[in-house]
């Protein structure tokens, strides 16, 4: 079976595939507006998550990648104002975990989000991060 491509749509006259649009719905309920991110930056979260989902990731995946991308885009300060401090406890345990699984999903996620230079300087300083 071909797998499911992802689309932005064309001059309004194709719509958004399904897996973009989800993205969206999930990058602003963590309160990043997803005109933020560029639309290269997306298909490439929705294409690591149809690796990591061979048989088309579910609904309930995008929320949690949304978080952690948004966490890195936001930095801790603004995240928690948004979402509160349980769940910025609770994504900086998936970065510590991901640092330590360097070719992890969510490792993959941090590593665009330092590569595409969206990632917030204090999330950064926090983890010692890098690119090398």
């Amino acid at each position: 079976m071909a797998k499911r491509r992802s689309s932005l749509g064309f001059l309004g006259m194709f719509g958004r595939s399904g897996d973009l649009r989800e993205l969206d719905a999930a990058l602003r309920s963590y309160d990043l507006h997803p005109a933020l991110v560029p639309e290269g930056v997306k298909l490439t979260i929705v294409n690591l998550m149809k690796d990591h989902w061979p048989n088309d990731p579910p609904s309930q995946a995008y929320p949690p990648v949304a978080q952690l991308f948004g966490y890195c885009v936001a930095g801790p300060e603004v995240f928690q104002q948004a979402n509160g401090g349980d769940l910025v406890h609770r994504v900086e345990l998936r970065i510590e975990a991901a640092l330590e699984a360097e070719d992890s999903f969510d490792a993959q996620i941090i590593l665009l989000a330092l590569h595409a230079k969206l990632i917030n300087p204090e999330v950064v300083e926090r983890f010692g991060l890098s690119a090398d």
